[in-house]
């Protein structure tokens, strides 16, 4: 019951935030923040395990095919090992910016980037939401605590095109999404994504606030 009422609530929340931009339902303040083992699917829990793997797998795909000098220009952002003290990401809006590393099957890309998109945290009854509000490809979920110190857990679904609402996680595999979050640096965060089920072998999402979302002490 427990997955199913969080599941529920994520589909509900998040995706009336990325479509209406008002108010989302929240989940029962009485609750703890949920355990993110207890909600994930199997197939999320191995992503999850494995997404260093993935990773450097994608990596070397991209430096076969020649990609070599642009994966060093990104600097941190691509680099598996550069998470720095955990500090969570204000509420508000963000320039999300998604980079495709590692071609899933033969005639794709081993590295795309595209330009910005716009992506926008809440905070909602004691959880972090997330939800990328445009493009094609949307993310939309919760980042919860994974019990380490550096990174938390993203939990989400893919919304597509004109889809008006998310899809409730657990409902279609293909369309769940599993995921690390990660602080790469002062106001810049990334959201790591293993083995996604369309287009690459790891998506990497930067997160950099909007300029009117930048904390006063940074």
């Amino acid at each position: 019951m427990r997955f199913a009422c969080f599941s529920i609530c994520l589909a509900v929340s998040v995706a009336g935030c990325a479509s209406k931009g008002g108010s989302a339902p929240q989940i029962a303040r009485a609750t703890a923040t949920p355990d993110w083992r207890t909600i994930a699917t199997e197939d999320d829990r191995g992503r999850l395990r494995n997404w260093r793997t993935a990773w450097m797998n994608g990596l070397r795909k991209a430096q076969a095919t020649g990609h070599g000098q642009v994966l060093v220009r990104e600097g941190v952002l691509l680099n598996p090992d550069a998470a720095v003290e955990w500090r969570d990401p204000p509420a508000g809006d963000y320039r999300c910016r998604v980079i495709k590393v590692g071609a899933k099957s033969q005639g794709m890309l081993d590295y795309v980037s595209y330009p910005p998109f716009m992506c926008r945290i809440r905070r909602e009854g004691g959880l972090m939401s997330f939800a990328k509000m445009t493009g094609s490809q949307r993310p939309i979920g919760h980042f919860l605590p994974s019990g380490g110190q550096q990174r938390m857990v993203f939990l989400g679904t893919l919304q597509l095109g004109d889809e008006p609402r998310a899809l409730q996680y657990g409902r279609d595999r293909e369309r769940d999404m599993a995921g690390v979050v990660e602080r790469i640096g002062e106001n810049r965060w990334r959201l790591v994504l293993p083995y996604p089920h369309f287009e690459s072998t790891i998506d990497v999402l930067e997160l950099v606030p909007a300029l009117n979302n930048i904390p006063r002490n940074s």
